[in-house]
């Protein structure tokens, strides 16, 4: 059954002395609005992060509508590419995952949907838009391949979030196909990354 995977582990460092992950947006920790976007979708949730970051994700994540477990950095240092391998590594290596990272609160449930049709029979199915860049963080991946991919790009110390890619049969889908499924077109990767950009997400979910 599918699964969701939200990459909590960054530092923030540009979002200044506090964790981004559990900052206040709109009356809701950012992570909570992620995980709340994937209750119709999954089965259950997998939050990768740090250790000291987990007592005050749970409090985000206190009374969620599904299953959640902790996937928790051995090196928080090794970046997103491993953050993703760590939190699929605890899934079945069949079961197909959306990973998503905790500062893109835009998620879209129709395209996440349409991201697992695609992935289907493949090892995951990835954005990439027309300026070249692949949305890693916001993508379905069959646990097993990845998993071995990023074990495998970590072991030639190769940390690239797109490391692993050369590795998967994996469907690409395109920017043409991301303005048709998702209801917000490509701002649906829009992340969070300093205490501006929060104040301009804030003000869509205000918005009625």
């Amino acid at each position: 059954m599918p699964a969701g995977v939200v990459v909590a582990g960054g530092r923030s460092t540009r979002f200044g002395e506090r964790d981004k992950a559990t900052a206040n947006l709109g009356g809701v920790p950012m992570i909570r609005r992620v995980a709340d976007r994937l209750v119709p979708i999954v089965d259950a949730l997998v939050v990768n992060c740090r250790a000291d970051q987990r007592e005050a994700i749970e409090a985000a994540l206190a009374g969620y509508d599904r299953p959640i477990e902790f996937a928790i950095d051995d090196d928080p240092d090794e970046g997103p590419m491993a953050g993703i391998g760590r939190g699929l590594s605890g899934l079945d290596p069949e079961t197909y995952a959306f990973v998503v990272a905790c500062d893109m609160p835009l998620v879209d449930p129709e395209f996440v949907t349409y991201l697992f049709e695609r992935a289907a029979g493949r090892d995951g199915a990835i954005p990439k838009l027309a300026d070249g860049w692949y949305q890693t963080t916001h993508a379905v991946y069959r646990a097993g391949p990845m998993v071995a991919a990023c074990e495998a790009a970590l072991a030639r110390g190769d940390r690239k979030i797109i490391a692993p890619l050369d590795d998967l049969d994996y469907a690409l889908v395109g920017e043409e196909a991301v303005e048709e499924q998702a209801s917000i077109g490509a701002d649906v990767f829009e992340n969070v990354n300093t205490e501006t950009e929060l104040e301009a997400v804030a003000e869509r979910f205000a918005q009625p």
